[in-house]
């Protein structure tokens, strides 16, 4: 297999001044890339600002023969997102790779949390990611070409208590991934999820020792690069983490079709178990194929045939 390789690509990796977004964006320019490093330099609640981590990156990879720029926008601004996509586009002309990895976390159960702190977060994550995004379509459009990557989380994904916020942020990275790759397929601009665990400043007091030192950073990086790669996959949810990678999937079971005068809150509790067997459970690949999936249940129960 040939080596993955980035050379004439251009990269914008968001929270790229430590952590997961800081090995992205090494690994990136390693293997050829031109990476804006954005990086806001706030603390892990999104307070305060310094450029000084985004430009230690940038110094890195010039140290290695790479060539970056530092922007240090906050993501949830789109003026500041402009601004950056419009200062990669001065400098290299094209812009091929967005890693959406930025992120704070502000943890406190519901009953606790002020939504300020629940809609700064998702402003974040959320429309931060979609922001990013957003900035660089038209011109991934124009090239025929893009990948991109949002972050999502085994907090989003499956839950974790004290996280309601960035449980919802990082759920939602599925729902935008999902419609994006549909809209991006002709243009050639494929669309995938990490969903990574790491020791990083955002896990520092998670993690005994022992598992921080298995969890580095570095260990998710290269599934990363396969998913922004020329050959990446598109619409793969791509759990990782101390070296291992998997795919996480949503499947529906069969379920049951309840008729007319059967369909009653009693009966779907009658048969609830019915409706959780995982046999024949399948991966729907839109929502048009659920609603067509049931309108061809009931239609079948009746005795009728559809033209579907």
């Amino acid at each position: 297999m040939a080596d993955i390789r980035f050379d004439e690509r251009v990269a914008i990796v968001t929270g790229a001044g430590t952590g997961l977004g800081r090995s992205h964006a090494l690994g990136l320019a390693q293997r050829g890339a031109r990476v804006v490093v954005n990086d806001l330099g706030v603390s892990r609640d999104g307070t305060g600002a310094s450029s000084e981590a985004a430009e230690a990156v940038v110094e890195e990879i010039k140290a290695m023969g790479g060539d970056a720029i530092a922007h240090g926008c906050d993501v949830s601004d789109e003026d500041g997102v402009t601004d950056m996509v419009a200062q990669a586009m001065a400098a290299w002309g094209r812009i091929d790779i967005v890693v959406n990895n930025a992120g704070i976390l502000r943890d406190k159960t519901f009953a606790k949390m002020e939504m300020a702190d629940f809609r700064k977060v998702v402003d974040v994550h959320l429309i931060g990611s979609a922001n990013v995004a957003h900035a660089c379509w038209p011109i991934m459009r124009e090239q025929k070409y893009g990948r991109i990557v949002f972050t999502a989380s085994g907090s989003g994904l499956y839950g974790n208590f004290g996280q309601s916020n960035y449980g919802a942020a990082k759920a939602a990275m599925m729902g935008l991934m999902n419609v994006l790759h549909m809209e991006g397929a002709r243009d050639n601009i494929r669309v995938n999820t990490l969903a990574p665990t790491a020791a990083t400043r955002m896990t520092e007091e998670l993690l005994p020792p022992e598992a921080a030192a298995l969890l580095a950073p570095e260990t998710i990086t290269p599934g990363l690069l396969y998913l922004v790669s020329e050959d990446a996959p598109s619409r793969f949810i791509l759990g990782a983490g101390a070296g291992s990678f998997a795919q996480t999937r949503v499947y529906e079971t069969q379920g049951i079709t309840l008729l007319d005068d059967d369909n009653t809150p009693e009966a779907v509790a009658a048969r609830f178990a019915e409706m959780n067997d995982p046999t024949g459970q399948e991966e729907l690949q839109d929502a048009f194929s659920q609603t067509k999936k049931y309108a061809l249940n009931a239609a079948k129960a009746r005795g009728l045939k559809l033209d579907w």
